[in-house]
């Protein structure tokens, strides 16, 4: 089917290459009639439409292969990059070294590459869903119960790329239905906020009405109606807080859509944070939205490299083992955990560091990798604290274990089956508890409910009772590590299972002492969903437009990286420092990302953001 639409979408791109390119030469690509299929094909039957939306579908993947021809247009990278450098990298609580640096320092500019390969990659998503909403509404051949779920799935999509762009940018333009970038070549953005997330909404609350609970043809990987209710709701957010005297009508309607969600009962929190980053099961009740990638029909060498590949496992794991060194996660982070909680530990992982604080220590993770069975070997500065790759700058010797553990970055597997969350259960949970807070105040139990239910599984007691259901589901796929890399086979799941409960502190309790202890200017309430948020979803992606939404990114860059203590990374005292060296002043307007020169020269119509003018 991918492959189906794939040609579709090519021969019509041809078919406008010509129209805009051709000259008067009748002899200019000439090709058999019956090789060329007519831009109304995708709609002559109910097989073909399906088809048709796999190709909206297909900008999701890392690709980037927008003509079909099986080469990616772009870098390939989407789903890491930019998402990461746009999504982690802002909050340093993910570092990078090296090309990478500047995402750490509020140093990225109009011409970063990544944001260009997001803004090409999002137009392209939309041109197709703009493409297809187009020929589906004039057609007349599709059965009109499956023409009414293809439109709210088109919508989602084109609605899941917009509020990536309107995240990261800010006002953007709003190409609509049967607008391309070939016949709409200027557009202006957005004149306001209102009118670009009322664009946004319009499509989501459409799409709730047209979705089903269920994907269609129970095909995981199709929106639903948990799908645009979830986004929905974070739109209503986006609005509040960019139209904030619409913010407590906002507000309401976000609360209401979330409702929706947590009462559906499709979804529920996995029983183990530890496994979610796990092959062994995707698309679980936790899981709104994802990308998939598997690890291609020929694992172990170069020859398949399919538009599910990204290079994710070695952009996260340790230099000394394989990786690239564009992801490390920071002390602070690190240390913000509580005893107990177990998302630290099966989200990073350090180097055998001499001098650790005893609370610091995994009992798993200590200079090993438990799912790979790969200690994180000595030398190349890996005995300190902080890790020099190849004479460069220094990072936090820690390394994501959401991301490197299903192979190892050692060639031996070109890559590995991952997943790429946009959206969980957790998500949306935190941003109802968000929106209750600012209706109801710092007292609303609702939300502290919330909170407690996250906190409960982070220390896993959803587990207790389960260990045999969970080893069953899970296990298996590194016992199959096990013997491809000729390793000792695994006794049990290499963070072991909680088997009896433990005491978690109160959230309340919790984060009203810390906001003392660290001087915090929030309300404890934001200061416990800033604070989760830092520890459910380091590196995925949306902690910084959370952070940023909520009114919490500058408190925390304050108060979690104060600005000059420690060492620079050029300076080899840093060695003597456990805190990341911030020598900027945080902007928060530059929290909008600027638009990409290259769309500047393009677009006539469209302008920069106030910051980087």
């Amino acid at each position: 089917m991918k492959n189906k639409i794939k040609l579709l979408y090519a021969v019509v791109g041809v078919l406008s290459f010509i129209g805009f390119t051709s000259c008067n030469n009748d002899d200019f690509l000439t090709v058999d009639h019956y090789s060329i299929l007519a831009a109304d094909q995708m709609f002559k039957t109910d097989a073909d439409a399906k088809a048709g939306l796999v190709g909206c579908y297909d900008l999701m993947l890392p690709s980037g292969d927008v003509d079909g021809d099986g080469n990616a247009d772009y870098d390939g990278d989407w789903g890491f990059k930019p998402n990461l450098f746009v999504g982690g990298h802002p909050t340093m609580d993910t570092q990078a070294t090296g090309w990478d640096k500047d995402w750490n320092t509020q140093n990225w500019t109009a011409g970063s590459s990544e944001l260009l390969s997001g803004w090409k990659q999002c137009y392209a998503a939309i041109s197709r869903c703009n493409d297809f909403l187009a020929g589906l509404e004039a057609s007349e051949n599709i059965t009109p119960a499956l023409k009414t779920s293809l439109d709210g799935q088109g919508r989602s999509i084109r609605a899941f790329f917009y509020m990536w762009l309107a995240k990261t940018f800010g006002r953007v333009p709003m190409l609509e239905t049967g607008e391309n970038y070939i016949n709409t070549p200027n557009k202006a953005r957005a004149a306001t906020y209102t009118e670009m997330w009322d664009f946004i909404i319009n499509d989501l609350k459409v799409a709730v009405d047209e979705l089903e609970w269920d994907p269609l043809s129970g095909e995981y990987g199709r929106c639903t109606k948990g799908f645009a209710l979830s986004y929905l709701g974070e739109a209503y957010m986006w609005k509040a807080y960019r139209v904030p005297d619409q913010a407590i009508a906002n507000y309401t309607l976000a609360a209401a859509a979330f409702k929706q969600v947590v009462e559906s009962g499709k979804y529920e929190l996995n029983p183990s944070f530890t496994t979610l980053f796990d092959p062994g099961a995707v698309w679980t009740k936790e899981c709104i939205w994802e990308e998939v990638l598997d690890q291609g029909s020929q694992w172990n060498s170069w020859a398949n490299l399919t538009d599910a590949h990204a290079w994710v496992t070695y952009f996260t794991t340790c230099p000394a083992v394989g990786g690239w060194g564009s992801l490390y996660l920071s002390w602070e982070w690190w240390s913000s955990y509580e005893q107990g909680d177990k998302r630290r530990d099966a989200s990073g992982i350090t180097g055998a560091i001499p001098g650790i604080d005893p609370a610091w220590k995994s009992a798993t993770n200590y200079g090993y990798n438990p799912y790979l069975q790969q200690s994180i070997v000595d030398g190349d500065g890996l005995t300190s604290h902080f890790h020099y790759y190849k004479d460069g700058e220094a990072a936090p010797s820690i390394w994501s274990l959401k991301y490197s553990r299903s192979c190892r970055a050692d060639w031996s597997a070109m890559w590995g089956p991952q997943q790429i969350y946009y959206k969980r259960y957790t998500n949306v949970l935190y941003d109802y508890a968000e929106c209750l807070f600012k209706l109801n105040g710092e007292n609303d139990q609702t939300a502290w409910g919330f909170i407690n239910q996250i906190r409960n599984r982070a220390f896993g007691n959803l587990e207790v009772g389960k260990k045999a259901e969970l080893t069953a589901t899970y296990l298996p796929y590194y016992q199959s590590l096990a013997t491809y890399y000729k390793a000792p086979a695994l006794t049990g799941y290499p963070i072991p299972f909680n088997e009896t409960n433990v005491t978690v502190t109160d959230a309340k309790t919790y984060y009203t002492q810390l906001k003392a202890t660290k001087g915090y200017s929030s309300p404890v309430w934001l200061v416990a969903l800033g604070e989760e948020r830092r520890k459910e979803f380091n590196a995925e992606w949306t902690l910084a437009p959370d952070l940023f939404r909520s009114g919490y990114i500058e408190d925390h860059i304050t108060r979690n990286y104060p600005k000059g203590t420690g060492f620079p990374a050029s300076d080899i005292k840093v060695k003597d420092a456990w805190q990341t060296y911030r020598s900027f002043d945080f902007d928060i307007k530059k929290m909008d990302m600027p638009i990409p020169t290259e769309e500047l020269l393009k677009n006539d119509l469209c302008d920069q953001n106030e910051a980087y003018r």
